[in-house]
């Protein structure tokens, strides 16, 4: 072979060489999602619907809140709320894009029950922690059973909220109609406002364990939770077998025993049409953080990979359903 001819080979061997390394370049250097956990599909700003100011929804939803922002440098908004409903109703309508829901509640949206008129085009991220019914009185009230509820003055929580969805059905399994007491339609906050000044005779309350506005009302008013274990399985058996018995531990808001109740799962959702990078990356990070939201909110450290993806029937977004599978052992 002459010179020439060795030196256009060796030419055209450089230029192949090149044309097959442009790819890589390119993936190295000109795609801006190489190494984006958002795959290009990172949002402008989040907004999480929660609850009132002193339940664990709002802390909660606050401290992931600081995650997302801290690690993303992404404006993520925190709204208070009524509850579940209002929570359900606000991803529907595009007012947030991540809420938290009673299981119950998020089981109505999906079938287009109860509260909501049809079918709401929502998803589950994860089972995060499980509510448990506190029915609160003045530890020297003579209330004693849900029975001694008939003509007093009680809040059954907010309208829209998980806390009133419970309490209705838990009045109906015992018998005891809800026109036979005064209902006050409180939140939380004004439920603990009213009881502290003697202005309602008991409230309802479905929330993680510990609630820190019901601590705080512990620490100035001696106050009892009033046992609800007995009307369990009348509740499961009418509305289903979401709701579970649990136990509020001896010591618990000054409680000198433990208490029977009832109890109900906690989802955060998202809209079914959250871009399925946008899921997987909330996901991963509520995990990635655990430990830190629980040093603030104690429920959270009770997030667990296996008991997550118990929301049925609530389906999962296909998004944390990547995720669940992509770190399964």
């Amino acid at each position: 072979m002459t010179a020439a001819r060795k030196g256009a080979a060796r030419l055209a061997g450089l230029l192949v060489a090149a044309l097959v390394a442009l790819p890589v370049l390119a993936g190295c250097v000109g795609d801006d999602t190489a190494g984006d956990p958002w795959d290009g599909q990172r949002p402008d700003a989040l907004t999480v619907a929660t609850g009132g100011s002193t339940g664990i929804y709002h802390a909660y939803g606050t401290a992931l809140a600081q995650v997302v922002e801290d690690r993303y440098d992404l404006p993520v908004e925190v709204v208070g709320s009524g509850g579940s409903v209002e929570n359900l109703e606000s991803l529907e309508a595009g007012r947030a894009q991540v809420a938290f829901s009673a299981a119950d509640a998020a089981r109505d949206a999906v079938a287009g029950d109860g509260e909501f008129d049809q079918p709401l085009q929502v998803r589950a991220l994860a089972r995060v922690y499980d509510d448990f019914l506190h029915l609160v009185v003045p530890a020297g009230s003579r209330i004693r059973t849900i029975d001694d509820l008939r003509g007093k003055e009680v809040s059954l929580g907010a309208p829209q909220s998980g806390t009133a969805l419970i309490a209705h059905r838990l009045l109906a399994a015992a018998d005891v109609p809800a026109e036979d007491l005064t209902d006050v339609r409180l939140g939380l906050d004004g439920s603990i406002d009213a009881l502290r000044a003697g202005e309602i005779d008991a409230f309802f309350w479905s929330g993680g364990l510990r609630t820190p506005g019901l601590t705080a009302l512990a620490d100035e008013v001696p106050v009892r939770l009033v046992p609800l274990g007995d009307l369990v399985e009348a509740v499961r058996s009418r509305y289903g077998s979401g709701y579970r018995h649990g136990i509020v531990p001896e010591g618990m808001y000054g409680s000198s025993k433990v208490v029977e109740t009832l109890a109900v799962p906690n989802f955060l959702m998202v809209r079914a049409d959250m871009p399925e990078a946008e899921a997987r990356t909330l996901v991963s990070t509520l995990f990635d953080a655990r430990a830190q939201i629980a040093a603030q909110v104690p429920s959270a450290a009770n997030l667990d990979r296996v008991r997550a993806i118990f929301t049925d029937p609530v389906e999962l977004h296909p998004g944390a359903l990547r995720y669940y599978r992509d770190t399964k052992d």
